[in-house]
């Protein structure tokens, strides 16, 4: 098996399923991960799938992710609109990276219209709901499909 997708995921995220379900749906963070799962073993992909609250957290992982993973699919959630340390990190990356949002940020508040990770991110998928989450590891396979092809 290739190297691992880390699948990282930012603030509140946790609370998937419980917090703003109007919004965000009524899917668990838990089905999220079992779906990628899923996913990523019809693919014959690894995953390293992860939740942090903590911004250096997701910047550890990214960092511990530029030697050991394939690429980085990332829903950076708040962190998105503010982090330049998160993009930062990102930019040390030498693989695919795929920014991921379950709502359409584009379609709610101003602020969230701006996307630092969206400047090294390969692609970006939003509003889709929880099924971003498959689509970005499918996509993410093409990539590496693709880079091995040349």
């Amino acid at each position: 098996m290739s190297r691992p997708i880390y699948v990282l995921n930012g603030p509140n995220l946790n609370l998937l399923g419980k917090r703003q379900p109007e919004i965000y749906g009524h899917e668990t963070l838990a089905d999220v991960e079992a779906e990628c799962r899923r996913t990523a073993e019809e693919l014959g992909l690894g995953i390293e799938f992860r939740q942090s609250n903590a911004e250096f957290q997701l910047i550890d992982w990214i960092h511990e992710a530029r030697e050991s993973a394939g690429g980085i699919i990332i829903n950076p959630a708040a962190f998105t609109h503010t982090s330049v340390a998160i993009l930062d990190a990102l930019n040390t990356c030498d693989f695919p990276i795929i920014e991921v949002h379950i709502s359409n940020i584009h379609k709610r508040e101003e602020f969230r219209h701006h996307s630092f990770v969206s400047r090294v991110a390969s692609g970006v998928i939003c509003g889709f709901g929880t099924q971003g989450y498959p689509l970005a590891l499918m996509r993410m396979a093409r990539l590496l499909e693709q880079q091995t092809a040349v």
